[in-house]
């Protein structure tokens, strides 16, 4: 929000000094984000005068309308001589005052003016709208003088545009509505530097009448608790809003419409309530404020058709909805040039239902961004007051005696507070006398009690000694977000000064380094990392029918999902249960935006709801929970494993001078699994890769991995369908494992180093196509006994000479003694052992025997 200084002194009485920096400082102190301050004198030097057209002369040929003009400046131009100005709007016509920066002058941005020819005519300055001299952000048309500004030719502008001003600009955090207007501002600051201060809130209004100024009907008191409205008949629909207005409206950067309209506005950033102006001549029979049905349509002020929800409050007359409650008005009963009776209205409005109905439309008004954040229900009949005088004063007219007045609102609800709970929570001693004295300055209503129980209910769980005093606070109606005593502790801190407020930095405990969970995931990361594969971060929200396009059968348990209760977007509502799905979206996503080579990976939780848990108990903040409710809502709480999951496409070895490269496939995947299980120092006789069918997976290219008998994951490549239905290259293959599920990592004794040569034996084993290699490579581990230092499989090979349905594995096994050097003799016994053990338990024979 943005406001002139000037008109914060019509409520708080600032020190005529008070310097810009003093001025931020005491808004930083309170919280209030200042975005701004801006000396306006200094935004623009040279001659910026009052100028009078006296001439327009239109000129043609161009592609846009161009005006030459000649415009009396007094002796400001040092001849007294009409200045030519070559200007493109349209909004004057001679006999118009208007503002002119002549040449030498510079405006706000480093913009200098000078003279020069421009469409075939010697230019002399500049005729200035609003947004050049940064008044505001209306480009629409140059600045005209209302009538009732007294300023001749060649006076300065400064003041008569409201230059000679500082403009202060604040960023309202969403808890502090009351503090988007002149009223809440000036209150802010009355409370920091210490100053008097005048609430235009309270001035005396007259109440409502037996005898309703328009006939009213609200339906729906929750979302209307309040309505107020008052007519006044007659006024000079030609009457100007006044330049003081116009200019303040300006600064706030709200265009100047048109008196009535001009006069709501005003008010609203006045007092922080919203209004609306109608043409009472173009409403039909009473006024009804109920919801929008379903459906129903209502074009705007900003010309646009809305469909309406049922969850939208309207105002109807008897043609149907004629205001978008509480966010703009409709085209049918808006205020017109010629409009002379006009019916103001003034209401309360459910704060969530405007906020909804805002974000809905996509329709954030000055109106809505205050009723969402919270509006003193008590304004409505000063409001309402406060522009009918301004309207009779400017426009004449004759206000009507009656004034409507449905009241619905509820009183505020007490909050019991214990004096010493602001000092118990920031550590800094604030008296009972203080902490009293700090509450009534925002307006509450204190009163001062002995708890003879000896309870405290809100310092989160922690007695009070007996006898101690307690508040019971009842908080001002323009202070919506003063709920709860936490709420009252922290106006307490934030009028004392947070600066009082010590920093402390706690103890640190002794430190016991990582988790043998967060060394592990650190290994596995840099694992995947030095073998190519680039770490991705995926949303965790999916959409309801990725299930399908990843093929899971109907009985899947990675079906069912979390479904959030208030998502980002309504299109991916769920919670993963699976990293593929998004990591294969992001391999899309770069895919698509030309790289042709993809690795990436993922570590991250993935979320399993647990059936019939029902909802988690309400807890709120007035004290700690309970174990019971703290073990309630973790009963409620997903299962959330951590998984980690590669996907790749492309090239796994690019091709170059060197050769040939080669694309990626199902084993990179596989290999990919037994590097993460090698990283979170798993054995490698305790897991088993075999051939497996599981969805997202080829079937017949998906092998599933084992640790110690448990499946903990899958690798392969996808299924043909699925890589079809997300629209990824043929060959795209993947990698998902439970690291949760992993067991932890066993004491590995130190290596046996030995001196002596070892003994390599190449074994070529015929075996059914079907047995596993690891299951091969298994039996001949424990065939061969201890001499036995390694295996490797280098090759596989079938052909029909080794009979259909049969393959051969060829082993490389190295031999080794950690005392002597075996011989010969030793080494094929060895072989022959763990040969035999094969052929035992598979039916293995040597190739070539």
């Amino acid at each position: 929000m943005r406001v002139s200084v000037s008109w914060l002194r019509e409520c708080v009485d600032l020190p005529t000094d008070l310097p810009a920096e003093d001025l931020e400082q005491a808004l930083v102190d309170l919280g209030i984000e200042v975005e701004s301050i801006v000396d306006l004198r200094a935004t623009v030097s040279g001659a910026l005068v009052v100028g009078e057209v006296l001439e327009i002369e239109e000129l043609t040929g161009f592609k846009k309308p161009i005006r030459f003009c000649r415009v009396d400046v007094g002796a400001a131009n040092g001849t007294g001589e009409p200045q030519e100005i070559v200007c493109g709007a349209r909004n004057f016509a001679p006999g118009d005052r208007v503002v002119v920066i002549l040449p030498g002058g510079v405006l706000p941005g480093g913009f200098a003016i000078g003279a020069r020819k421009t469409y075939g005519r010697n230019s002399h300055g500049m005729i200035c709208s609003a947004k050049e001299l940064g008044l505001g952000d209306d480009h629409s048309g140059i600045i005209v003088l209302p009538e009732d500004v007294k300023a001749l030719p060649g006076d300065d502008a400064r003041p008569v545009v409201g230059l000679d001003d500082v403009v202060v600009e604040v960023e309202i955090t969403p808890d502090r509505g009351y503090a988007l207007s002149v009223r809440g501002i000036a209150r802010e600051l009355a409370h920091a530097l210490g100053v008097p201060f005048r609430d235009p809130g309270l001035a005396p209004a007259p109440a409502g009448t037996v005898e309703p100024a328009y006939p009213v009907e609200v339906r729906d008191t929750v979302g209307c608790d309040r309505f107020t409205a008052r007519m006044v008949r007659g006024i000079d629909p030609t009457a100007s809003t006044p330049g003081w207005m116009q200019q303040r409206l300006t600064v706030a950067g709200v265009r100047s419409i048109s008196l009535p309209v001009d006069v709501t506005n005003y008010v609203m950033l006045e007092l922080g309530q919203p209004m609306h102006a109608f043409d009472a001549d173009r409403i039909s029979g009473p006024l009804v404020v109920r919801r929008a049905g379903a459906g129903e349509k209502l074009t705007t002020l900003d010309g646009v058709a809305r469909i309406l929800t049922a969850e939208d409050m309207v105002i109807c007359d008897d043609s149907g909805p004629i205001s978008l409650a509480a966010v703009m008005g409709g085209e049918t009963s808006e205020v017109l040039a010629s409009t002379t009776d006009v019916l103001f209205e003034a209401a309360h409005w459910d704060p969530v239902m405007v906020g909804r109905t805002a974000r809905r439309h996509k329709l954030f008004s000055e109106a809505a961004k205050r009723w969402e954040r919270g509006v003193d229900p008590a304004l409505a009949l000063v409001a309402v007051e406060r522009a009918v005088r301004l309207l009779t004063e400017h426009a004449g007219g004759t206000p009507g005696a009656e004034i409507l007045d449905l009241d619905h609102v509820r009183p505020r609800t007490p909050v019991t507070l214990p004096a010493d709970l602001p000092s118990r929570r920031v550590g800094v001693a604030y008296s009972p006398e203080r902490v009293v004295s700090l509450l009534e300055q925002v307006g509450c209503r204190v009163t001062r009690g002995v708890d003879r129980l000896g309870e405290d209910p809100g310092a989160a769980g922690v007695p009070a000694t007996g006898g101690a005093d307690v508040l019971t606070v009842v908080p001002p109606t323009w202070r919506p977000d003063l709920t709860d005593p936490a709420d009252l502790v922290e106006e307490v801190v934030r009028l004392d000064g947070y600066d009082r407020v010590p920093s402390v930095l706690p103890t640190a405990p002794p430190g016991r380094g990582l988790t043998w969970q967060q060394r592990r995931r650190r290994a596995v990361a840099r694992s995947l990392a030095e073998r190519g594969y680039v770490e991705v971060l995926a949303h965790p929200f999916v959409a309801g029918e990725l299930a399908d396009l990843l093929g899971l059968p109907a009985d899947d348990p990675r079906r069912p999902a979390v479904r959030v209760a208030n998502p980002l977007s309504e299109e991916e509502p769920l919670l993963r249960t699976m990293l593929l799905g998004p990591l294969l979206g992001i391999l899309k996503r770069n895919l698509g935006r030309g790289h042709r080579d993809v690795a990436v990976y993922e570590i991250g939780t993935v979320f399993h709801p647990r059936a019939g848990v029902g909802a988690p108990p309400a807890m709120g903040v007035d004290r700690r929970p309970t174990a019971a409710e703290f073990a309630a809502a973790d009963a409620v709480v997903p299962d959330q494993p951590r998984h980690v999951a590669v996907a790749l496409a492309g090239d796994i070895e690019p091709a170059g001078w060197w050769g040939a490269g080669r694309p990626a496939g199902w084993a990179d995947a596989v290999e990919a699994a037994r590097a993460v299980l090698a990283a979170a120092d798993i054995p490698a006789d305790r897991v088993e890769v075999r051939a497996a069918e599981h969805a997202p997976w080829h079937p017949g290219r998906c092998a599933e991995l084992l640790v110690d008998g448990t499946v903990v994951g899958h690798a392969g490549e996808l299924h043909p369908a699925v890589v079809a239905a997300l629209e990824l290259p043929r060959r795209t293959s993947a990698m998902e494992l439970d690291l949760d599920a992993l067991p932890p990592a066993p004491v590995a004794p130190a290596p046996t180093i030995s001196g002596f040569p070892p003994a390599l034996i190449d074994v070529a084993l015929v075996v059914d196509e079907r047995v596993p290699a690891a299951e091969v490579q298994r039996a001949l581990v424990e065939g061969a006994g201890d001499l036995l230092e390694g295996v490797r499989l280098f090759d596989v090979y079938a052909s029909e000479q080794l009979g259909a349905g049969r393959r051969s594995l060829a082993y490389k096994l190295t031999f080794r003694a950690p005392d002597r050097t075996l011989t010969v003799e030793e080494a094929v016994a060895a072989r022959d052992a763990a040969v035999a053990r094969a052929a035992e338990r598979f039916g293995a024979t040597l190739r070539g025997a």
